[in-house]
């Protein structure tokens, strides 16, 4: 290969610093203040309203469950609708009339669980109206929740996501993000502050920057990133196979995927890790029927070791101590 050797226009070297500039700011607000030894990282651009990011849930707790530390979860917010007026989407027949947009988003949420699993409540559904017609307050809360760290910031994000899918939440006003806010454990007053002086929103115009040029035009997209710097772009809902012979592929099989048979153990620590999970995560992750999950949650609810509560059309499942179940500190249960 041969190298010219003319100076540079002004405007070259402007569009190189410029593009410099967006990687080291991709790098930054993507590592925040955490710091692990995965070899793969995952960045899903994303909306917290977003259905199929929704379902995608399981597949991502799944490769964190088994590939551990050696793959990382992050999130760039793309921002979904910025305004229900004049938003359209004509394949799920959505737009056109605020009048009918939830119901129409309710409508497409429906049918969307019937494929990826997750709860949804197209019922009561209410996120839109005239005086909050967007989901980017959402986004910008996201971006505000990430000043006080990755891991309280993403567990924000889940919250979120099951409000607005599951609970009917108004999640794009101040009130009901506040509410979310304080029940994921974020310090309130600081999630205030961010959320007002401009920090939040100038950091989640910089992610649609970021999902700009990556030519994310569509959610959930993920980048899929070596630690050597190779990566791959897959743009729209992927199952787990295919996020596999990607990181195999990237890696060259050096990663070690531990997948688990399913067991009560494995199932009751599956859940501690992430604290609350559906039907759906538990089905995907140990790669169970329909007929099997409901045999195993049956089991484990009958026998007090796990806490099943409704959620949207479906349930989500948290640990109990009770029914002779010890479980250590380390997330270790014995039976």
């Amino acid at each position: 290969m041969k190298f010219s050797k003319r100076i540079a226009s002004p405007l070259a070297l402007l569009m190189l610093i410029a593009a410099s500039a967006i990687f080291l700011n991709f790098k930054s607000t993507q590592t925040m203040d955490t710091i692990t030894d995965a070899k793969i990282e995952i960045i899903e651009f994303t909306d917290p309203a977003c259905t199929w990011c929704w379902g995608s849930e399981p597949i991502l707790r799944k490769l964190l469950y088994n590939y551990k530390e050696q793959v990382k979860i992050s999130f760039v917010m793309g921002g979904l609708v910025e305004d229900a007026h004049t938003f359209m989407d004509a394949t799920n027949t959505i737009g056109g009339d605020l009048n009918t947009f939830n119901e129409q988003v309710g409508t497409h949420w429906l049918e969307a669980s019937s494929r990826h699993g997750m709860p949804v409540q197209a019922k009561g559904f209410k996120l839109f109206d005239e005086e909050n017609p967007s989901t980017f307050p959402m986004n910008i809360a996201y971006k505000a929740a990430q000043f006080q760290g990755e891991e309280i910031a993403n567990k924000f994000l889940r919250r979120i996501r099951e409000a607005v899918a599951a609970e009917t939440k108004q999640a794009n006003t101040m009130e009901v993000l506040i509410e979310l806010a304080q029940e994921s454990g974020l310090n309130i007053s600081k999630f205030i502050e961010d959320m007002g002086n401009g920090k939040a929103e100038k950091a989640f115009e910089e992610d649609r920057y970021t999902t700009r040029s990556y030519q994310a035009n569509g959610f959930p997209s993920f980048l899929i990133k070596y630690e050597n710097g190779k990566e791959i772009m897959l743009r729209g809902y992927q199952s787990y196979d295919t996020f596999v012979s990607t990181i195999k592929h990237l890696s060259g099989n050096t990663l070690t995927e531990n997948k688990k048979e399913p067991s009560k153990k494995h199932i009751l620590n599956f859940v501690i890790d992430f604290e609350k999970v559906t039907t759906a995560e538990i089905k995907e992750t140990f790669d169970l029927s329909t007929e099997e999950i409901n045999k195993w949650l049956k089991d484990l609810v009958d026998e007090r070791v796990l806490k099943e509560t409704p959620l949207g059309n479906g349930f989500y499942y948290e640990a109990t101590k009770k029914g002779g179940v010890m479980c250590d500190d380390t997330g270790s249960c014995n039976f």
